[in-house]
């Protein structure tokens, strides 16, 4: 075989090869799925939030955090958008967010919030915000002190680890520990946005964080993502996006994980929430990712609620409560109830505040 064939012959299997991977991730992404219009009643735009909710998380007395401005690669955020931290009154009939005020010691300027939690100490009620954020598209984790009388944060310290080096999402379980998702297995932007969604591998995980020990715990995702913990703290659940399932691990007293279930919930979903005393599982998800990837102003992507109850059981039911072909909400990555009411974010747009009944 001449040099030119050999050449001609490598170029058309690397053509078929590409052209069968872009076919296997517009599957995974659900290019072709068609959503009806599910809207839920007496739903309004929450003010001050248009450059994303990426995730929203709600305290007991209805204090609820919203992490916004995230900027990630591809994503129509203006370079001008600067991260942010609210904080918003459930029990208020006006419904207005109030921006967080942040430490004069903190770097605003490279504050670039995803994921985040929130772990009351059981000992004297303090509230603690763990924040997941990127500066300069690196990971490190900024944990806070909350402030209730002025809606102030106090910054304890930054965490960084070479195991937390692509985080998404993240589950307090103590004042100073968790458990996070890694949503990439590469470091390098180019291998990450390219070559591993390109490859679909299971190849991402879960980490476990205290001051004492951080360690794998969980692996084999495609794309770890948003993740919570049961309400007796026994069980974590792990959204696997574009496998479209939720994983249910059962805590070791070591703090390791051990593989008890996947839930099917036909979407790609993004963070998780829990409600304390159902202990249902929320999720804002992507019905139609391909257009996260490929932004049209015109075709925006959707946005759909998932609702898992009797997540535990032998028989979950999981529910649509949500679908919006994005003419009103684009791309939700959360859904948090409070009483009768929802919380829905995007991970750029804006949010939704709707009645469940």
């Amino acid at each position: 075989m001449g040099k030119v064939a050999f050449i001609s012959l490598l170029v058309a299997a690397f053509a078929v090869f590409l052209g069968e991977r872009i076919v296997n991730l517009r599957k995974r992404t659900l290019a072709s799925r068609e959503l009806e219009q599910n809207h839920l009643p007496n739903c309004a735009l929450i003010p001050n939030l248009n450059h994303g909710s990426e995730d929203i998380t709600i305290l007991g007395n209805g204090l609820a955090f919203i992490s916004s401005g995230l900027k990630y690669p591809g994503m129509p955020v203006p370079d001008t958008v600067v991260g942010k931290m609210y904080v918003l009154d459930l029990n208020e009939l006006r419904i207005k967010p109030t921006e967080l005020r942040m430490p004069r010691n903190f770097d605003l300027d490279s504050f670039n919030p995803h994921g985040i939690s929130v772990y009351t100490d059981p000992t004297d009620d303090t509230v603690y915000l763990f924040v997941v954020s990127h500066p300069e598209l690196k990971t490190q984790i900024e944990l806070f002190k909350f402030v209730e009388e002025d809606y102030s944060l106090v910054h304890l310290k930054t965490i960084k680890h070479e195991l937390l080096h692509s985080v998404n999402d993240i589950v307090a379980v103590g004042v100073e520990s968790f458990y996070a998702t890694n949503d990439h297995y590469f470091v390098n932007q180019f291998m990450k946005s390219t070559v591993e969604i390109l490859l679909s591998q299971p190849w991402t995980n879960v980490v476990y964080y205290s001051p004492e020990e951080v360690k794998v715990v969980s692996d084999g995702y495609y794309m770890a993502n948003g993740i919570n913990v049961s309400p007796d703290q026994k069980h974590v659940y792990v959204a696997d996006v574009i496998d479209h399932n939720i994983h249910v691990l059962m805590r070791k007293e070591d703090n390791g994980l051990v593989f008890v279930k996947s839930v099917a919930v036909g979407s790609l979903c993004d963070n998780l929430e829990v409600d304390p005393k159902t202990g249902d599982v929320w999720s804002g998800c992507h019905p139609n990712a391909w257009k996260l990837f490929v932004y049209d102003a015109m075709d925006p992507p959707g946005s759909e609620v998932i609702h898992i109850q009797n997540i535990l059981s032998d028989e979950p039911v999981v529910k649509q409560v949500y679908a919006d072909d994005g003419k009103i909400l684009e791309g939700s990555s959360v859904a948090a109830p409070y009483g009768n009411k929802l919380l829905i974010g995007t991970v750029f747009h804006k949010a939704l505040i709707c009645d469940l009944k």
